[in-house]
């Protein structure tokens, strides 16, 4: 197995790997975004994610597909968006080489906090996190607005 930059050839497989994590997640019918959405947004001139891409016999078994924020307090800071593992790799070291592999990037590009979203009910990432030294905080909710929502307050913002 390797771990190595994922190209845009690489983005069919990507995009399977994100509806098997909708599945987990169960939101099988939550991705919306197609192959060439991940070509263009992640190796236009400025790209919106990076990804890590985890490969064995000339297949994906993983990607870490992250991007930068900033933040008013800390600077320049790294998401990660997902780490995703087919199924079938999981508690194969997979998941730690590209956890391993974004806490280097993060390291190299001199940010100063790395950070992510976990699921409440899944605890064995939680506990996988809490062993590695992550600070897993509880004291804070995500807050999110879909195209509804945005639609919705556009159009009583109007009114």
């Amino acid at each position: 197995m390797i771990i190595r930059k994922a190209q845009p050839n690489d983005m069919p497989q990507v995009l399977e790997l994100i509806q098997e994590l909708a599945v987990f997640e169960n939101e099988p019918d939550a991705v919306v975004i197609t192959a060439k959405d991940l070509v263009r947004d992640g190796f236009s001139e400025d790209p919106l994610f990076h990804c890590f891409v985890a490969e064995a016999d000339q297949k994906i078994i993983g990607i870490a597909l992250y991007y930068y924020r900033y933040s008013t307090w800390k600077g320049k800071t790294l998401h990660l968006e997902d780490l995703i593992v087919k199924e079938n790799q999981r508690g194969t070291g997979v998941g730690y080489k590209l956890y391993s592999e974004i806490i280097r990037q993060g390291k190299r590009d001199q940010v100063r906090r790395i950070e992510w979203a976990v699921l409440d009910w899944n605890t064995p990432a939680i506990d996988f996190y809490k062993k590695t030294g992550a600070k897993v905080l509880s004291e804070w909710c995500v807050a999110q607005m879909d195209e509804e929502g945005i639609d919705l307050f556009l159009g009583n913002e109007r009114q």
